[in-house]
């Protein structure tokens, strides 16, 4: 069995014809799927509810799907995918960094959404897999696969977005190995990289910054020149 079958994804859309078309396409697929027209009662919604991930339209009338995914990251890390209509790489880039693991544009096609779902349910399953590792550690971090978590060298825990843990999790089951653009964006979020798509260097700065890395001159995760990007310290495994 699928590990996704079953998992609750709420939609977040004020069309209304996206959410049944979303609701019949994904319950096909093995999900239940509920929805909600406004971001009014999305938060009462996470707590009573519990979804597994948020579908969340980035243009609804009142608050918007911006406002909306800064709030729920306050309280929650569920997975979020960002639904936009606009084709402004802005629009993209200010939901990665208010912390969406993915997005798709509108029009979309339901199969390619399904396809992003499953991915970020396998990256984010929750647990670990049997017979793997629960800790990466590297230089005096902690990376905890179960809680999606992340320990500082002080001991400091600090929750990670889906995309942050994703992009984390690449570099450390890839220590030493030099990671082009098209590397991240693909393994991450299953895509082939745009030459004007920045989405992923606002993500990798983000993540050094999360590290406490000088940007002029990083030393976990080093830029290579021409080539792309090296995690160039040592990993455990526990």
């Amino acid at each position: 069995m699928s590990d996704w079958l079953g998992r609750h994804i709420l939609v977040v859309d004020d069309d209304e014809e996206i959410c049944a078309l979303l609701k019949s396409y994904l319950e096909r697929s093995g999900f239940r799927v509920s929805s909600l027209n406004s971001g009014e009662r999305l938060l009462q919604a996470l707590e009573l509810a519990s979804p597994d991930m948020l579908i969340l339209d980035v243009m609804m009338p009142g608050e918007d799907g911006f406002s909306l995914c800064s709030r729920v990251r306050k309280v929650s890390q569920v997975p979020i995918i960002m639904l936009t209509a606009s084709a402004d790489e802005s629009d993209r880039i200010i939901g990665l960094e208010l912390g969406a693991d993915d997005y798709v544009p509108k029009p979309f096609s339901p199969r390619e959404l399904l396809a992003r779902v499953k991915a970020i349910f396998r990256r984010v399953g929750g647990l670990a897999p049997g017979g793997q590792h629960r800790y990466y550690c590297f230089a005096g971090w902690q990376l905890d696969t179960v809680n999606r978590s992340l320990t500082d060298p002080q001991g400091e825990e600090h929750a990670l977005s889906g995309a942050d843990y994703s992009l984390l999790q690449l570099f450390l089951e890839r220590p030493g190995e030099v990671l082009s653009r098209d590397d991240l964006l693909g393994l991450t979020r299953g895509r082939e990289a745009n030459p004007f798509d920045r989405s992923i260097d606002v993500q990798l700065s983000r993540l050094r910054q999360r590290l406490g890395e000088d940007a002029k001159d990083p030393h976990i995760i080093k830029t290579v020149r021409g080539a792309g990007y090296v995690l160039a310290v040592a990993v455990e495994l526990k």
